[in-house]
């Protein structure tokens, strides 16, 4: 898989990524995510392969642009049969989000990316459209920290795994009503905090990597992004788990679904018998060969964000595979015209 499409999904998040960031500091979050799905759908279709997606924008009635269950790659065409043998083929499993932070964007915020992930049929975890608390943290401290322990006993813990006095540790957290006691439970223990509003799947990935001073990620985020940030964290050998999140008392912030129980019916319908179950990475990404690749929109913590010049226009990505044991960043010039400058740095 990863020889076959390993640098074309590059191309994919850097497309999305390069259409996305034209609408950087716009205040226009809609036409953002927009215009990255469909650079994203335009150039996955350009693949041969067949793909389907598990994780995008929402249902087909309600989301026209990478729905899931939408088809795509070549050989999913109409005509594919004439130059597609569908026993050759391995059917993949595609987790998208075109424009992951779409505020950011709109804003020019730090740590917008264009983002997917794949595996074989059936190796990546059919996220509904909830939320999940999740728990990221370094590879030192996979299978130490768990998500059903208090805040607190996890700081100590991964405390004791990095050699690190607990006011040494950062924990990322989003900026939400719903994590106003976590984010004290936190400080009083005397780690620090660091608040973001959107895009938890970059500070997720960074727990992973020395040197990016996030040592964890903790809190309540989308379901869906839960799943990409576990496909990428399992390659790299990180901490993740993710616990469905299905009451709308918990979240504050309102959930598809009336209710509760209404929510808890979704899920029965999905084959979820056991709502409060948590889930590990290697359940959420559970494929004999995963593919996660990233393109920064906007400058973040791993990677640089789009960056514009005459005649071209500059990028880095980051493509993290389980095949290769390889996480390779990306730096691309694309030369849309005859360049005038090529700046090297």
């Amino acid at each position: 898989m990863e020889s076959t499409l390993g640098l074309e999904i590059i191309e994919v998040v850097e497309k999305a990524a390069i259409a996305s960031a034209r609408w950087m500091g716009k205040g226009d979050k809609n036409t953002a995510d927009e215009v990255a799905v469909e650079a994203m759908r335009e150039r996955m279709n350009q693949i041969h392969m067949r793909g389907r997606i598990v994780i995008g924008e929402g249902e087909r009635d309600d989301a026209p642009m990478l729905y899931i269950g939408e088809e795509v790659g070549i050989c999913t065409q109409p005509d594919a049969t004439s130059y597609c043998n569908p026993d050759e083929l391995m059917e993949i499993d595609i987790a998208v989000d075109p424009c992951e932070g779409t505020n950011l964007c709109a804003y020019g915020q730090p740590g917008a990316m264009a983002v997917l992930a794949i595996s074989e049929k059936g190796g990546l975890f059919h996220a509904p459209d909830f939320y999940m608390k999740k728990l990221a943290a370094p590879p030192l401290a996979k299978g130490k920290v768990d998500i059903r322990k208090s805040a607190t006993e996890n700081l100590k813990i991964l405390g004791e795994c990095l050699n690190r006095a607990i006011d040494e540790l950062v924990v990322v957290v989003m900026k939400r009503d719903r994590h106003t006691e976590l984010i004290k439970e936190i400080r009083d223990a005397g780690a620090r905090v660091r608040l973001i509003s959107d895009g938890d799947v970059s500070a997720a990935i960074s727990c992973a990597f020395s040197g990016t001073n996030t040592h964890a990620l903790m809190g309540i985020g989308a379901a869906p992004e839960g799943v990409i940030s576990a496909a990428a964290m399992r390659c790299l050998g990180g901490h993740f788990q993710g616990q469905l999140i299905y009451d709308p008392a918990v979240v504050k912030t309102g959930l598809i679904g009336e209710s509760r129980e209404s929510n808890i019916a979704r899920l029965t319908e999905m084959g979820i018998t056991d709502p409060d179950k948590v889930y590990e990475s290697e359940e959420l990404a559970s494929g004999n060969t995963v593919l996660f690749a990233a393109s920064g929109i906007t400058p973040g913590t791993l990677m640089e964000g789009v960056r514009f010049f005459h005649g071209g226009v500059r990028t880095q990505s980051l493509v993290i595979s389980s095949q290769s044991k390889t996480a390779r960043f990306v730096d691309a010039i694309h030369m849309v015209e005859e360049p005038k400058l090529l700046q090297l740095r």
